[in-house]
């Protein structure tokens, strides 16, 4: 793929525990703020195309674009929540075939 060439990717976000988004510690908490402000700057630089959490705690998705496998996987271990293992993390290549708007 050209440099030049973005392709879409996405990665599963899995909480390392049951119960994690009600009985977050501190730290926790903390670092899922960052795991925010992290996909806001994802956004703001054009690159996230959609991300968010299911409402039942189980997993998150990010739904991105990279120049190559090996910048998506960059990116996703550049994830606060990744990073600091509150999180594990699971990269797909991805086709958006359909998008509102």
């Amino acid at each position: 793929m050209s440099p030049d060439k973005a392709a879409s990717f996405i990665y599963l976000l899995r909480p390392v525990r049951p119960g994690f988004v009600e009985t977050m510690t501190p730290r926790e908490e903390a670092v899922v703020e960052e795991h925010f402000a992290h996909l806001q700057r994802l956004l703001a630089e054009g690159r996230l195309i959609l991300a968010g959490p299911c409402l039942d705690g189980t997993f998150g998705v990010v739904i991105f674009e990279a120049t190559s496998e090996e910048e998506a996987a960059s990116l996703m271990r550049a994830d606060p929540a990744v990073r600091e293992s509150v999180m594990t993390a699971e990269l797909h290549a991805f086709r958006v075939s359909l998008r509102r708007g």
